[in-house]
């Protein structure tokens, strides 16, 4: 059985779905979607068109991009037929899914009801920074959204307890905008541990969002639900599983 993460303030069929109920094996074992992952294509293929019908899609309406880490956002209309390098997605199209794959980063899900205007977004440290979320909601306002009326939700993603950094990484950070100190505590040894939804969340709230939220789940602490890049890096392990968040018109 799939299991599906979701939120109220989403008026829209969505879901953060989790790694269970899936046709992969091994260290993929479960519903991995990403097709970047050395998975076997067909297991992918499996999970992707499981996703798809809970939402009531066709998978060729399940629609993701080559994701790169960057601030760039895509406005749909159709189906792709060539995936763009992008890190977000928004549409004004109902029949549409909106996916973005995650392993640590925050999968981020946009809803405006009033404008009937829906965006995901993929955002790592480096998107987030560099404007993944604003620019998301930049193409939204381009199909008629207003940000006092959007609704923005992060779903499972790395905790702070789990994201250790070092020192140049909190100088990337701190450089750039002291304020964004908050967002660090002390680690062990002298490192750092870095608040990546609680970041997400205020860069949202400062771009003017009707309402954000995190669905609190690490996706680090529980291995039963959730692929990490992470855990699987401190584990040896060759490779790894992606989660798919989808919001669909």
């Amino acid at each position: 059985m799939l299991e599906i993460i979701t939120s109220a303030k989403l008026p829209f069929r969505h879901g953060f779905f989790t790694r269970k109920g899936g046709a992969s094996s091994g260290i993929f074992a479960g519903l991995n979607c990403g097709s970047g992952s050395t998975d076997q294509a067909e297991a992918v293929a499996i999970n992707r068109g499981r996703v798809a019908e809970a939402l009531d899609l066709t998978p060729d309406h399940l629609v993701s991009v080559h994701q790169v880490h960057s601030a760039d956002a895509v406005a749909l209309t159709a189906p792709l037929a060539i995936r763009p390098q992008a890190d977000a997605l928004v549409t004004a199209t109902p029949g549409l899914g909106l996916a973005v794959l995650t392993a640590d980063c925050q999968p981020v899900l946009f809803a405006d009801p009033v404008a009937r205007v829906i965006g995901a977004a993929h955002a790592g440290w480096r998107g987030a920074k560099d404007g993944v979320l604003e620019a998301t909601l930049t193409a939204m306002e381009a199909l008629g959204a207003r940000r006092s009326a959007i609704a923005a939700v992060i779903g499972p993603c790395i905790s702070q307890a789990a994201y250790e950094v070092g020192q140049e990484f909190f100088e990337t950070f701190s450089d750039d905008d002291p304020e964004t100190r908050r967002f660090f505590v002390g680690g062990k040894e002298g490192r750092m541990l870095f608040d990546l939804p609680g970041y997400g969340l205020w860069r949202l709230r400062e771009a003017g969002v009707g309402h954000a939220e995190w669905t609190r789940h690490c996706t680090y602490g529980d291995p039963t639900r959730f692929f990490s890049y992470r855990r699987t890096t401190h584990a040896g392990e060759a490779d790894y599983g992606r989660l798919i968040s989808v919001i669909r018109l």
